[in-house]
Order: C-alpha cells, then structure tokens, then sequence
C-alpha cells in the first residue's frame, strides 16, 4: 500500500514516516514498480507500535529499543520492564516540573492586577529572580 494509505491507516502523515525511515527507526519498504513505496501489513503494525509508544511520551531512542525488544522473540521481560520503569520515573520528574511551574504561574497570576496599567507582574518575573513578581514595597 501506498504512503498516504499508511498514513491514513496509521494517523502518522507521510513526512513523518519519511522521517522515521530517514532515522531507520522504521525499515525502508519495498518498492513498487513505478518506484513508490510500497508498505505491508507488518510496517503498518511498525509504525501503530511506534505511535503508540510516542503518545506514551517515549523518546525515539527508547521506541527503538522497545521495537528492537518486540521484535525480538527471546527477549527478557525484564528488560521491557526496565526500559519502562526508567520512562515513568522520567514522567514522574517531568510531572513535579510541571506542577511546579503551574505553581509559580498560579501565584504570578494572583499578583497580577489585570487592569489597564502597563505593569506586569508576570513579565517583570521573567527577568527578576522573584517568583511572585509582585513589586516589594
């Protein structure tokens, strides 16, 4: 099947797998007589594996290692189940960051007086070193 067939398939538009090729994340397919690739079922399932994994918030790095492990029928589990317990320690940091700068934003926000007066409390915190933002008096 064609590129933009795979892509409907799939969700994942036709640079990106041009991309994912570029990088052998995925393998190059076939090739049709008139020179267009030509995609099976199984680099469909490719590239539904690595969709999948991204929305996961897997880096390419680590949804290659993770193709590599499904694809390999002799893996470890224990080696998939590392891989993911790195990621959600990963997700776990990534969330306290998050929830940190929702934090500063929320306290920005009370200081801020949303008026028509030119200050800003939240832009002034931007290049002063005060989470608040508010002017000290």
């Amino acid at each position: 099947m064609n590129i933009s067939k795979v892509a409907k398939l799939t969700g994942v538009s036709a640079k990106t797998i041009r991309y994912y090729e570029s990088i052998e994340l995925m393998p190059e397919p076939m090739r049709a007589e008139n020179g267009y690739r030509d995609y099976s079922d199984k680099d469909v399932d490719i590239l539904k594996f690595i969709q999948s994994a991204r929305k996961m918030g897997f880096a390419l790095k680590d949804v290659g290692n993770l193709l590599q492990l499904w694809q390999n029928k002799n893996r470890a589990s224990r080696d998939v189940r590392e891989l993911a317990e790195r990621h959600i320690k990963e997700v776990e940091n990534r969330i306290f960051e998050l929830q940190n700068i929702r934090d500063t934003l929320k306290n920005l926000v009370e200081c801020c007086h949303g008026d028509d007066r030119p200050d800003c409390p939240i832009l002034n915190s931007f290049v002063k070193e005060n989470n608040c933002g508010c002017e000290e008096t």
